[in-house]
């Protein structure tokens, strides 16, 4: 799951910036390795060889593998957040769920990086764990995301007024990373998108305009 630029802070949209073509390919080959392998079953050694780089060179730009993980993480959500931005503008109202759909049926094409976020999504309850601060950032992205989202739907008259907005986003969210823990269970066999898209169909016959 991952959200627009505005809503979250990253280090890669300071690389992106300065053009650093070679840490993007590291970030690239990075996230790959960790969407296969996992964070314990992936070396620096490994990700400098694929990346075309030396140790040494990869180092440079990430210091440890934990900062290594954590840039990989913001680069997987850069890119995507920059899918779901209509006009370099988060999208907002009705129009962020739609946006959400759209992510779930991306997120079907490429189940090895779902299964690391579900994953790391566990592990990293452990305030000891690498990537404990980034999912409690990524979280708090979504949220603030979602809320405006919804608050500016309903100045906008999208949504009826009695709508419970902190419930509401937090179901939402439980409703995405919840089909996504089914769809890696079941082999891929669950409709996930079909069934994220009928959720969102029903909270607009629920939440929406009345006679919209």
């Amino acid at each position: 799951m991952s959200f627009p630029r505005r809503y979250r802070r990253t280090v890669t949209d300071r690389a992106s910036a300065a053009g650093d073509q070679a840490r993007a390919r590291v970030l690239e080959v990075a996230l790959d390795l960790f969407a296969a392998a996992g964070y314990r079953g992936t070396s620096i050694a490994q990700v400098a060889e694929l990346a075309g780089l030396s140790q040494s060179g990869l180092l440079h730009h990430f210091p440890s593998k934990v900062a290594l993980l954590v840039a990989a993480l913001d680069h997987r959500d850069e890119i995507d957040g920059r899918l779901l931005e209509v006009d370099s503008q988060p999208p907002l109202g009705w129009a962020a769920f739609d946006a959400l759909i759209a992510l779930v049926r991306r997120n079907s094409q490429r189940p090895n990086q779902v299964r690391l976020f579900v994953t790391l999504s566990a592990e990293a309850i452990d305030p000891a764990h690498p990537a404990h601060d980034w999912v409690q950032q990524h979280y708090a992205g979504v949220y603030a995301w979602l809320t405006a989202a919804v608050e500016h739907g309903l100045d906008a008259g999208e949504f009826r007024s009695e709508v419970p907005v902190e419930r509401f986003v937090h179901l939402t969210i439980a409703a995405l990373d919840g089909l996504q823990i089914q769809w890696l269970v079941s082999g891929g066999e669950l409709d996930m998108v079909g069934d994220f898209g009928a959720y969102v169909a029903a909270q607009k016959t629920r939440w929406g305009p009345v006679g919209g």
